[in-house]
């Protein structure tokens, strides 16, 4: 719709309801492909290695699973939230939608059982890689406590409140929660 004042045009809400769940899935690729092109070698990652043992190929429907979980979120942080996963741009609505209804970190989470699949595929990691992955889970959990729910509890207060006494941080329910 054409502004009267100045002759711009306005998003409208179809339009909007497009753009920033697409916002959110650039950035989530860009984080995807950071972290696929750091960690592998970093962690000891081999092709070779990975053909030793044919069964660790099942790990691949973990690890699929797992990235796809961290996809999802990532689209329903923008199409629901209106936000994106980076804490410049978060979501304006609190997510409690698709796996959030389930666990309150399912990115994480979806991303933390996709490594380990690949880990267990490609079998092989240097004993310091293991070191910072345990230290990478550690700081993970303190950014989520220190930082992510004390901002979540000031900006959508008693609906977030209700939220975390339904649905654990780390370990998903049986049922989803409905609120």
């Amino acid at each position: 719709m054409a502004d009267q004042h100045t002759g711009s045009v306005e998003p409208t809400d179809h339009t909007s309801q497009w753009l920033t769940p697409i916002a959110s899935l650039i950035v989530g690729a860009g984080f995807f492909a950071l972290w696929f092109w750091l960690l592998p070698p970093w962690l000891g990652f081999r092709v070779g290695t990975a053909r030793r043992i044919q069964w660790r190929w099942i790990a691949v429907i973990p690890s699929v699973l797992g990235f796809a979980v961290a996809i999802r979120c990532i689209w329903d942080f923008g199409h629901t939230g209106r936000g994106t996963p980076v804490p410049i741009a978060p979501p304006q609505r609190l997510v409690v939608v698709g796996f959030y209804r389930y666990v309150r970190n399912p990115m994480y989470v979806g991303f933390f059982v996709g490594w380990i699949g690949l880990w267990i595929v490609f079998g092989r990691a240097k004993l310091l890689a293991v070191v910072w992955t345990l230290a990478a889970v550690l700081a993970i959990n303190l950014f989520v406590r220190l930082y992510e729910e004390p901002n979540l509890r000031r900006t959508f207060g008693a609906d977030y409140e209700e939220y975390c006494r339904n649905v654990q941080r780390w370990l998903p329910r049986i049922q989803p929660w409905r609120k």
